[in-house]
């Protein structure tokens, strides 16, 4: 198995002795992994927030602290997009290693604030914008997936999703964030449950934080040599 590409695959419980693992890089969800008897995810997250000192502040469970959250989160997305927007049009909808584009980063975290804010913490009941994209296991909601939207189509999208966001939070007491927010039984995601807004919110964060990183990354190859 070796030079396996693993994409988008639950190998939860998976056992592995003996095993050779030379060079091997891995993303996702990863809690519980012990390599050679020590649990290697605090590890991880611990080197990350000494990366990335930004990490802490996202964790916030403080009106105050989620206002300085969502600023954090605007801030580095900022620098990022003006560094885009010196790209061309082709580039921003190009795949590096058969990731999502830029382009459909963008349309991805248009998804998951319609599904972690618009339904999961508004409770509205068809928050989700067709320009939108899920991962490739969600379907429905009205989205359109094979869409070929422009870039500047995406960023309108997305630009009205950020000021949702940031307009709730202007004015968002703790109380606000600490209600429990009843099940939204509408069709949508995620799947209906009784949350805060607080939790609804980190997971927000966290998917901003991390889609920036693929980002800046993809963008880093394509702007290098040999492009």
């Amino acid at each position: 198995m070796s030079r396996t590409v693993f994409r988008e695959v639950d190998l939860s419980g998976t056992h592995m002795y003996g095993v050779l693992l030379t060079d091997a890089d891995i993303d996702g969800d990863i809690r519980g992994l012990k390599v050679n008897g020590v649990e290697v995810a605090p590890l991880i997250e611990a080197e990350l927030d000494r990366r990335y000192p930004e990490r802490a502040k996202l964790r916030t469970e403080t009106a105050d602290g989620m206002r300085e959250a969502w600023a954090v989160v605007e801030s580095f997305w900022g620098a990022t997009m003006q560094r885009a927007r010196t790209m061309d049009e082709a580039d921003l909808h190009r795949s590096v290693n058969d990731e999502w584009s830029f382009a459909q980063t963008l349309r991805h975290l248009v998804f998951v604030t319609d599904a972690w804010f618009g339904h999961a913490v508004e409770g509205q009941p068809r928050p989700f914008h067709p320009l939108g994209l899920p991962a490739s296991f969600i379907t429905g909601f009205g989205l359109d997936i094979h869409a070929t939207p422009t870039f500047d189509d995406i960023v309108e999208a997305r630009s009205g999703r950020i000021a949702q966001v940031r307009a709730f939070l202007q004015t968002a007491t703790q109380d606000d964030l600490d209600r429990i927010r009843e099940p939204n039984t509408a069709p949508g995601g995620p799947p209906p449950a009784s949350r805060t807004a607080t939790s609804c919110l980190h997971v927000l964060f966290n998917e901003e934080w991390a889609h920036h990183q693929f980002a800046v990354r993809d963008l880093t190859v394509i702007e290098g040599p040999g492009r």
